[in-house]
């Protein structure tokens, strides 16, 4: 579009309706400018929209409305329904289609000047008009999926902007600038699906907007005299979405379950040209295929690893996936228990698809792991695992970098994005560049005093102000990061976010270094800093822990750090646990199905069985996988894929045994194709080589031998494979955070026997108590509490 007008983000919206049809009338920030969109009511079953050409100016506004009531005037003329803020998308179950839309919205804060917003309340426009309605208002089966969808809160996490894509790291949006639909077809936008027929009809997105998914916050802090601008955005992954025991391990596509990207972004609060920083991590389940059977009555249900591939073609795909996405080198943290029966048997099997991994690839882009458990770390003091999770992410830090560069902001009457000062090509720091300090700055002897006060009270002078008497400073060269750090443990929930929390905070320091902020790269555990990252961080694994297993996070090290007394820790872990196992038992079905129809996996029609009705599917009726009948709906028992009439290939994703509400590929939808943005198309490429090397495209139901049997005798890990070939262990087992210890010299790895952090509170404690209300009738207070996912302090 090559007009202004044109290119002008539409972020206000009236919804108008006659009897034939619906009337959308968009508009700017400042209201100068408004666009038309139609939607056809005759036939509700069919999306037809249509855009006009024509750009409105706010004084011929009033005369496009009284236009439009004069056509209509015969059948009544046109009505006001509605004010709104953007479309979600159009959903179809059996009967007409649907129109979701935001009614509600608040700013959470901006990234140079681009606001974002979280939803606050969303309606849902039904496309029939009155003489077509009763056709379908009186369907049970039409009301029941829209109850359904229903259990999907998107007033809870959902963000979005009108202007940033905040689907995207900073590091992409400045370095590899994008726009258009194709934007919405990034893993992020969790409403690619239902806006899939809008953006293939109108070739833009002015009318909708694209939903994350996660955590977004914000803070304003002083720092050397500076307002430092933090922010902490999460975000979930739409592939292989779902809940904890419904989602777990890893797809045929390599995608795995709980899959979220987490970006730290530090810039000044300057009007003007300024300096920004980001820093990106991610957490995923393992990726392996493994389930976990829900129990009522068994808070810690066994893993089931399900032996599906000896060459771990989809685990190979998932770390493909990430380099695809952030470059070299993937660094694998892995906090599973190395002694725990339960969590062993991954424990093995993962090292061992590892290994196996790196014998096909070349040294340079050998898979970074260690293997390291908390819980024997911390049993004197649980803290004290932070200062060797820092000891791991200085290190992982020095070999991935992190985002930085100098920007100058577009004009204020441009909605352009701001430009790097020193160019975009990614390789300007130049390893090998041994003249360039910037690009190749490693982490070396830094101070363990407080450095993180709002003035600097140690009479040294910032980077900035050593240039006060020798004019500005010459422009920085700009540093990328290249690769990613990957952490997990069972849920990616508990320990993770303790793990990304020290990473997040041996970047805080580096970034602020970056910025001249602080003198030293580095932030001690003990600097106000420190305290206000972790508030961040807590809140994050707490919303995380939510979504995905319903109820807040295990913080028993932040409670810790904080000086909690044990009895209240031990306390609020016990309801914790409580809340996320009967979350687990009695809500996760509906809010799977939820997900289900939200991101496309499930897509009704008439004649096939309904969703509600795979729950009772069992393996007896699918023991075929009925190649020759493409549509025919059925469950494969093994990973919950439901499958249904496509023209496109289907893959499996999913891995439960007895998982009632079932997922399919959100990639393949009836009708309308479209092109795949570059992880989508990435896989399908890589998918298509798989099967040639003999990669089932579809999952099957795991017979008795399929499943991993570990005799007892052989859960121990088995100590001559290593624990890493990241660090040296030895090193990071030694006590002590001293800055001579920052030099890391990787030798042969010794072998740590150690657990995981835990709640604290017996298992038999757990049951008993379980058992005994279990036998009793709940009360509607404690059932609303679950719901509510309330947490009890920060």
């Amino acid at each position: 579009m090559e007009q202004d007008a044109d290119r002008a983000c539409l972020q206000s919206f009236e919804l108008h309706e006659s009897e034939s049809r619906l009337y959308v009338l968009g508009t700017n920030s400042d209201r100068t400018l408004w666009r038309l969109l139609k939607i056809d009511r005759s036939e509700p079953s069919e999306l037809v929209i249509d855009e006009c050409s024509t750009v409105y100016t706010e004084s011929e506004h009033p005369d496009l409305l009284k236009g439009l009531d004069e056509e209509h005037r015969s059948t009544g003329g046109i009505k006001f329904v509605t004010k709104f803020y953007g479309i979600i998308g159009f959903i179809k179950f059996l009967g007409p289609y649907y129109m979701l839309i935001i009614t509600e919205q608040k700013r959470i804060g901006e990234i140079f000047g681009h606001p974002v917003y979280q939803v606050t309340r969303t309606s849902m426009v039904e496309l029939a008009n009155s003489k077509t309605r009763s056709t379908f208002q009186n369907s049970k089966d039409e009301n029941r999926y829209r109850k359904i969808l229903n259990a999907l809160d998107l007033r809870k996490d959902f963000f979005f902007s009108y202007s940033y894509h905040i689907m995207r790291s900073l590091q992409k949006n400045l370095t590899d600038p994008q726009d258009g639909w194709t934007l919405y077809e990034t893993i992020f936008v969790w409403n690619e699906y239902l806006t899939r027929r809008i953006r293939n009809c109108l070739r833009n997105t002015l009318w909708t907007v694209a939903l994350v998914h996660g955590f977004f916050r914000q803070d304003k802090f002083s720092i050397s005299g500076k307002d430092i601008i933090l922010t902490l955005i999460a975000r979930r992954s739409r592939h292989y979405a779902g809940t904890r025991y419904l989602k777990r391990g890893v797809n045929e596509k390599g995608r795995v379950a709980n899959d979220v990207e987490t970006e730290q972004i530090v810039y000044e609060a300057v009007p003007g040209p300024t300096e920004v920083s980001s820093v990106v991590q991610n957490r995923g389940s393992i990726p392996l295929f493994w389930s976990q059977e829900t129990s009522k009555l068994n808070i810690k249900p066994n893993i089931i690893l399900h032996e599906m591939q000896n060459n771990y073609e989809a685990t190979k795909l998932h770390f493909e996936n990430l380099r695809a996405r952030y470059g070299n080198p993937i660094i694998i943290l892995n906090l599973i228990k190395t002694r725990e029966r339960r969590e062993s048997i991954l424990r093995r099997e993962f090292d061992k698809a590892i290994k196996i991994i790196n014998k096909s690839l070349s040294e340079e882009n050998h898979l970074r792991f260690l293997h390291w458990d908390l819980h024997q770390n911390s049993q004197g003091k649980p803290t004290n695992v932070l200062d060797v999770l820092l000891k791991v992410a200085f290190r992982a830090l020095n070999l991935t970098d992190f985002f930085y560069c100098q920007v100058a902001p577009s004009s204020e009457t441009s909605a352009q994005w701001p430009t790097l000062l020193n160019g975009l090509d990614p390789y300007l720091c130049d390893d090998n560049n041994s003249d360039d300090t910037e690009c190749t700055e490693i982490v070396g002897d830094v101070s363990q005093e407080d450095i993180s006060g709002s003035s600097d009270s140690s009479g040294n002078a910032t980077a900035e102000d050593k240039f006060e008497n020798s004019g500005p400073p010459p422009p920085k060269p700009p540093k990328f990061q290249k690769g990613v750090l990957r952490t997990n443990c069972i849920d990616c929930l508990d320990r993770t976010n303790v793990a990304q929390y020290a990473y997040g905070l041996a970047a805080l320091g580096h970034q602020l270094h970056a910025l001249g902020s602080i003198e030293s790269p580095e932030l001690g555990l003990e600097a106000p800093l420190a305290h206000h990252l972790m508030h961040f961080y807590e809140r994050m694994g707490d919303t995380l822990a939510v979504q995905y297993s319903g109820s807040a996070a295990h913080n028993k090290v932040f409670s810790a750090r904080r000086g909690h007394l044990k009895l209240f820790i031990q306390s609020q872990e016990f309801f914790r646990t409580l809340q996320r196992h009967y979350s687990n038992t009695c809500i996760d079905a509906n809010k799977q199905a939820a997900i289900n129809l939200f991101l496309g996996y499930f897509q009704p029609q008439q004649g096939k069985p309904a969703l509600w009705e795979l729950e009772s599917s069992s393996g007896e009726h699918n023991n075929d996988l009925f190649d020759d009948h493409p549509s025919t709906l059925k469950r494969v028992k093994s990973d919950g894929t439901i499958l249904h009439e496509s023209n496109a290939s289907i893959s499996g994703s999913g891995h439960c045994h007895n998982e009632p509400l079932s997922a399919l590929q959100p990639d393949v939808q009836n009708g309308f194709q479209f092109p795949t943005s570059e992880s989508d198309s990435f896989h399908e490429n890589e998918i298509s080589s798989a099967c040639g090397s003999g990669v089932s495209h579809l999952r099957y139901t795991p017979t008795a031998s399929d499943v991993l049997h570990v005799p007892r005798a052989e859960v121990e890990y088995c100590h001559d494979s290593g624990d890493s070939n990241f660090l040296d262990l030895e090193w990071l087992s030694t006590s002590g955070n001293s800055s001579d210890e920052r030099s890391i010299a990787t030798s042969t790895p010794a072998n740590l026997s150690t657990e995981n952090v835990i709640s604290g509170i017996a298992p038999y404690i757990m049951e008993n108590h379980l058992a005994e209300i279990q036998s009793q009738k709940l009360p509607q207070s404690f059932v609303q509490w679950v719901n509510d996912t309330d947490t009890f302090w920060y």
